[in-house]
């Protein structure tokens, strides 16, 4: 009689911002592609390039986290499926995924009027994720930073981003931070982060604007055009439109996306991106750019480009990759900043190149690296 096929290791997805609109879509995308019900559309890591890498597979994903919100996700599907963002009907075939995610959802923080030392935060969010992994017999867990943007915290205190950074270090959890929020980047962070052991990637996800960024300026570089002006718009509503109209979160946005250029140009030409919050466009964005460059004898051209969007499905497939590829990464001692995940991010952590065909071909490198590591 033969021996009955053993479970795979469960892999824990702790979601900083549980219950937004990216989080949400994570959890119903997982569950549906999981059943058969879609394909995996967006998700690097279904790809050919990655299928013996040995990543934990998206039936041992399992979801919690941390959100300031109490609205439930089954309620927030709906919401995202009537805007259409989730197909019609998902909702009610993953409303059991959906709400046993919702059960693992603990309070976040800090909460207005909350009298609670930065301490005290960081070793509530801590025991939440301890027990997370103990309940649901976790191998492992992946902290995931996907909340709205906030705005840069100027001293010595330790913004949410960094609160939830320190809590997932202190539990022995890999992080990473999807959002341009400070997270790992705080100065009273980095000696913890260095010694930790654990890997960790970010910040800020490539979903649009940027990534077509990351293709164009390698272009004009490359045959030798010379941009004199990019300037952009986004014009963009939900959680993200209200927290970006904040200028200092805005701020904090668009220096990713000023990076790859200087990057990919060698400077940073004239221009600036426009952020502007317009609620009735719901979860969905539209990117504008207008680049000025100059080609052959000083002939003066301008090349347009429209991005328009849905920044949830956009941005889901790459959180769940990115999920895997640590989880992946962590299960075999790598540590420190996985600058091979450039690939996803615009303001990548570690030595990484800006173009998009180079940051891709280092993510291949490193899946074949986690292969071998088997």
């Amino acid at each position: 009689m033969s021996a009955p096929l053993s479970r795979p290791p469960r892999v824990g997805v702790w979601l900083i911002g549980a219950r937004g609109s990216v989080a949400t879509t994570v959890v119903a995308g997982c569950a549906a592609v999981t059943a058969g019900l879609h394909p995996p559309t967006g998700l690097v890591t279904e790809t050919p390039a990655f299928a013996d890498s040995a990543l934990p597979a998206l039936s041992s994903l399992v979801f919690g986290g941390h959100d300031t919100t109490d609205c439930p996700l089954p309620k927030r599907a709906e919401h995202l499926a009537a805007g259409g963002v989730l197909p019609a009907g998902l909702p009610s075939a993953v409303s059991a995924e959906l709400t046993a995610a919702d059960a693992e959802i603990r309070p976040g923080g800090p909460l207005p009027g909350d009298t609670r030392s930065e301490e005290s935060l960081i070793a509530a969010f801590t025991a939440d994720i301890q027990d997370f992994v103990r309940r649901c017999g976790l191998a492992r867990a992946v902290v995931v930073n996907v909340a709205s943007t906030e705005p840069a915290a100027p001293g010595p205190a330790l913004p949410p981003s960094s609160l939830y950074a320190a809590a997932a270090l202190r539990v022995g959890c890999p992080y990473v931070n999807f959002t341009p929020s400070t997270g790992l980047h705080h100065p009273a962070l980095a000696p913890a982060a260095q010694t930790s052991g654990l890997p960790y990637a970010g910040r800020d996800g490539k979903t649009g604007q940027t990534l077509l960024r990351s293709v164009l300026g390698p272009m004009f570089s490359r045959r030798a055009l010379t941009v004199r002006a990019w300037s952009g718009v986004n014009l963009l509503g939900g959680g993200d439109g209200a927290a970006l109209a904040d200028p200092a979160a805005a701020e904090a946005k668009n220096a990713g996306k000023e990076r790859v250029l200087a990057d990919t140009l060698g400077a940073v030409p004239e221009g600036r991106v426009h952020i502007d919050d317009v609620p009735a466009l719901g979860d969905w964005k539209t990117a504008w750019d207008h680049i000025a460059f100059d080609g052959f004898l000083g002939a003066r051209m301008i090349l347009q480009t429209i991005w328009q969007g849905c920044d949830s499905a956009l941005a889901a497939p790459l959180v769940l990759d990115l999920a895997r590829l640590t989880a992946r990464a962590h299960e075999h001692g790598l540590s420190g900043p996985l600058a091979e995940l450039g690939f996803f991010f615009k303001d990548p952590v570690g030595e990484a190149p800006s173009g998009l065909a180079e940051q891709y071909a280092e993510l291949e490198r490193f899946g074949r690296r986690l292969e071998s590591a088997r």
